[in-house]
């Protein structure tokens, strides 16, 4: 018997050291990247951590961590610069700027097909047109809306230089209380919180689509080098993610809850309400035929078109070096669809 139990314990010894080398073996199979968002944990990045939560990144092999971002945090660098593998920037304006500084920054898919932010005044304030923001105190995030921004002003004859045109604080507050006379607000967030605060029938918007202009925003970008070096990697994050996110879009409950135990401060019902708006724009326009991140390039042209006409691009952008939608048109379609 006690020969019995020895020959047991070895037995049982062996397997367990085997099993360790294994787990080991493929933890080091894996590929280290991580992933720079455009803001702090919350519903509009949903998709990304219900892939990370159901291990799909782990199953093409990529040991994921996700970075948040933050006020004015500049994603384009840190991409540029290596510290991040991946990063949700701020949006097509934001990599015409990139570009045109010379950072090696490449895009590999759009989230938003449409311009997802506005620009908000007061019915009963000062401002009544684009004009009127001459001399008034104006806020936008300088992580791609304040090009947007300049270009909406250029193009209706306003210097911006007679803009008081300010860095945007986290709170809408000043806006609220009057210190502010134009604010920026994503549809999905801060439009919802200054409604809740302010009549929305108080409230005047100026959108970009509304001056002819798109700016598909909420890019997915990595450097020139990772691209090069491991396409195949660029490839399996794009998978990857578009689980992720097909899953936050069909199951928005099952969604939330995983944004929330990353984030648990947040309010649910404004997290609903964002994944629900999110939804909407990366749904729009090519993304119906084309799939979720599609690139749609004559969006792209014309929004850099415009932002060269009126010189906040000082030179024309190479799209074909910046947009590479070759490696999301390598997985399947159906997996790029709803």
């Amino acid at each position: 018997m006690l020969k019995r139990r020895l020959l047991l314990a070895i037995g049982c010894t062996l397997t367990c050291v085997g099993l360790g080398f294994s787990s080991i073996a493929a933890a080091q199979d894996m590929t280290k990247a991580s992933l720079r968002l455009k803001w702090l944990p919350q519903a509009q990045f949903a998709g990304f951590y219900v892939a990370q939560a159901k291990g799909y990144y782990k199953d093409e092999g990529i040991d994921l961590t996700i970075n948040p971002g933050g006020p004015n945090v500049l994603t384009e660098n840190l991409v540029a610069a290596g510290t991040d593998t991946f990063g949700l920037s701020g949006g097509t304006d934001s990599v015409f700027a990139a570009r045109d500084k010379g950072l090696p920054v490449i895009s590999i898919g759009i989230s938003h097909q449409l311009t997802p932010f506005v620009f908000v005044a007061k019915k009963d304030g000062p401002v009544k047109t684009l004009k009127d923001f001459e001399g008034k105190n104006v806020t936008t995030w300088f992580t791609g809306s304040n090009y947007v921004l300049f270009g909406m002003l250029a193009d209706q004859g306003i210097d911006q230089k007679k803009v008081k045109i300010q860095p945007q604080q986290v709170s809408v507050t000043p806006f609220v209380d009057g210190d502010v006379d134009v604010v920026t607000a994503t549809w999905y967030n801060e439009l919802n919180t200054i409604k809740s605060r302010v009549p929305e029938d108080n409230l005047r918007l100026f959108v970009a689509e509304d001056y002819g202009i798109t700016f598909p925003r909420d890019t997915l970008i990595t450097s020139e080098k990772v691209a090069k070096e491991n396409p195949e990697l660029v490839k399996a994050f794009l998978r990857a993610t578009l689980r992720g996110w097909k899953d936050a879009i069909n199951d928005p409950k099952g969604a939330v809850d995983t944004v929330m135990a990353v984030a648990p401060t947040l309010e649910r019902p404004h997290q609903e309400a964002m994944l629900t708006e999110a939804a909407r724009l990366m749904e729009a326009g090519s993304a119906k035929d084309n799939g979720l991140f599609t690139i749609d390039m004559a969006a792209v042209q014309k929004a850099h078109d415009f932002l060269l006409k009126y010189e906040v691009v000082k030179k024309p952008v190479d799209l074909k070096a910046a947009f590479h939608p070759e490696f999301l048109e390598a997985i399947p379609l159906s997996d790029r669809k709803l």
